[in-house]
């Protein structure tokens, strides 16, 4: 839910640059306040929209071998990983963010990219909020690696809108391209989605 409603700063932020640029191509008179708030949107859309992502296993592997191993191993690699790595970095992520954030409330820190700028402690703030989000997401998949391990598949995952939902809609939507050609370009699309999810993410492994 906070992926999801975090990623509706898009819109927020499409209509600040936008109005940042007819501001100043068209009336001559820029708003500095705009772009320091742009800045502050994308953030605060990146910061929150990370747990939505692990939880979607959007993030990138940089183990190519992950793909071609078996849920089991998957899941004890994971979850060594988890706790030697992802919960003492993140931890210390959510601590050193409260500090940040606290010192910036204390001080009542603004921007100093530009005079009388906007104040920032608001969105320090998100840096502990963001990481605690993630801390959370991350004892879920923690719990996922268990159940694989017992089990030796992978639970599924809440299913999300893809790029290949939307091929498939229009695909299905078309007039012009008979059932049999449509069943294979939809198959063929299917197929290529899987094997670049391979590549990137070991999703091989979480739908054997």
């Amino acid at each position: 839910f906070v992926g999801k409603a975090a990623a509706w700063l898009v819109v927020l932020l499409m209509l600040m640059v936008f109005t940042d640029v007819v501001r100043r191509y068209a009336f001559n008179s820029p708003s500095a306040w705009i772009g320091e708030l742009s800045v502050m949107a994308y953030g605060t859309m990146f910061m929150l929209c990370g747990a939505y992502t692990l939880a979607q296993n959007g993030h990138v592997r940089g183990d190519f071998l992950y793909g071609s191993m078996k849920p089991r191993t998957q899941a004890t690699l994971d979850l060594i990983l988890y706790i030697t790595f992802f919960l003492p970095g993140i931890t210390a992520l959510v601590y050193a963010g409260y500090t940040y954030a606290a010192e910036s409330w204390r001080i009542g820190e603004h921007t100093t990219q530009i005079a009388n700028g906007p104040p920032v402690y608001h969105f320090k703030s998100l840096i502990p909020l963001a990481g605690a989000f993630l801390l959370l997401q991350g004892f879920v998949e923690m719990i996922r690696c268990v159940i694989c391990l017992n089990t030796g598949e992978w639970p599924e995952r809440l299913k999300d809108a893809e790029e290949i939902d939307v091929v498939e809609q229009q695909l299905q939507a078309s007039t012009y391209v008979d059932e049999d050609s449509k069943n294979m370009a939809i198959a063929s699309a299917k197929t290529i989605d899987e094997m670049a999810h391979q590549r990137i993410g070991g999703m091989k492994g979480e739908k054997s």
